[in-house]
């Protein structure tokens, strides 16, 4: 009977063993196993304690957000423009063919200079009529003064004194348009008064600036419509942006404007804003005008613009710019944690505004509500972080 019973309890035993052994090997629990050693590893490097020593050779000072009034800011792209009175599109106003031209793109020009010289055999009546007119514009005057003189005498009708004025100021009105016909042909018009009479005329510029586009060649046509050049005085350039709908109210006239063009990103320039457009385009974007601090002779017309308008000053968290670590592309501090004095966890925050030696600090959700940070000695604690996982590593 009792060998029996000895026999039965070793069954029992056995079996509770086997049952045991294949619970342990199930899956589940070995990948319940791995999750939590992989997560006891990442606490782990994220978390350093120091020796009395350390954290006094370190130097470290701990303490809470400052609120700091930080500029606010919108970032923006663009271009370099320049105002429509500065960008002069050249034609000949009665067409004609290119005789001389010598210019070519990036040339500069002066106001006034001859820019091309044509020729249109339709200038020559045009000069024939003002000529023709200039004369009897003479007789003209002539005859009314004669008549003023007869009325005054009572030696004529009043209806004959008042054709004279009426012949005068019409052969004045038709003068008047001739010469500004002339003048618009581009022909001489000093040289038309003395009787010279010619088939070409100058075409000049209405501006000094830059020859930018040149469309002719010697003995092309051009007609009326055709653009011949286009000039571009580079003196008063500004900076023309886009800004996105959500962060147009936050612009106001008159805020700063720090920008980079493309070609020289190296240099920084400043502009004010100066107009703000009340429509939103296509791409959801405003334009914004903006007024070149200082006239700068490298910014060329339509270079792209990368710029940050400054919005004003913001209450926000801040720390001091070496209590925020930068490592692998990420941003971190540490935080005390409660388990001692000289322990700390290091954790990944998102950087805001930076200025006057603090920066913006945005911390994950779930947090302390005042947590206390390394204010300074903060990279030697990465360093001993760093160095610790690499011991461990070997």
């Amino acid at each position: 009977m009792s060998s029996n019973l000895n026999k039965s309890m070793k069954n029992i035993a056995l079996g509770l063993v086997l049952f045991l052994g294949i619970v342990a090997c199930k899956p589940g629990n070995e990948n319940g196993a791995a999750e939590n050693a992989a997560e006891h590893a990442e606490e782990e490097t994220n978390h350093v304690e120091l020796t009395a020593a350390q954290y006094e050779t370190a130097g470290v000072e701990t303490g809470g957000f400052s609120v700091r009034k930080l500029s606010g800011t919108v970032t923006a792209n663009g271009v370099i423009d320049i105002p429509p009175q500065n960008l002069v599109s050249i034609s000949a106003p009665l067409g004609g063919f290119v005789r001389k031209s010598e210019l070519l793109q990036g040339m500069k020009v002066q106001k006034g200079e001859v820019l091309a010289v044509i020729e249109n055999p339709d200038f020559i009546p045009i000069q024939q009529d003002y000529l023709e007119t200039r004369s009897k514009l003479e007789f003209a005057e002539q005859e009314y003064q004669r008549q003023s003189d007869l009325s005054k005498e009572n030696v004529n009708a009043q209806k004959a004194l008042q054709q004279s004025a009426s012949e005068l100021k019409m052969l004045r009105a038709r003068l008047a348009g001739l010469k500004e016909r002339v003048r618009t042909a581009g022909v001489d018009l000093a040289g038309l008064e003395k009787g010279s009479i010619t088939s070409v005329a100058s075409i000049r510029s209405p501006i000094a600036g830059s020859v930018t586009v040149v469309n002719v060649n010697l003995g092309k046509y051009v007609n009326p419509t055709d653009v011949m050049f286009e000039i571009v005085d580079t003196d008063h350039l500004h900076v023309e942006l886009s800004v996105f709908e959500q962060d147009i109210p936050k612009v106001k006239l008159g805020q700063l404007v720090r920008f980079r063009v493309s070609n020289n990103p190296g240099q920084e320039d400043l502009a004010k804003v100066y107009l703000i457009n009340q429509k939103i385009n296509d791409d959801r974007t405003v334009r914004v005008h903006c007024h070149l601090e200082k006239e700068d002779n490298d910014l060329l017309p339509q270079n792209f613009v990368k710029a940050i308008i400054e919005t004003g000053a913001n209450p926000v968290n801040a720390l001091p710019d070496e209590a925020v670590v930068d490592f692998e592309g990420k941003s971190y501090v540490f935080v005390k944690d409660s388990k001692g004095e000289r322990s700390f966890d290091m954790v990944e925050v998102t950087k805001g505004i930076s200025e006057n030696s603090f920066t913006e600090v945005k911390m994950p959700s779930g947090g302390s509500e005042s947590p206390q940070f390394v204010l300074k000695g903060a990279y030697a604690l990465l360093s001993k972080l760093k160095n610790s996982e690499e011991e461990e590593g070997h």
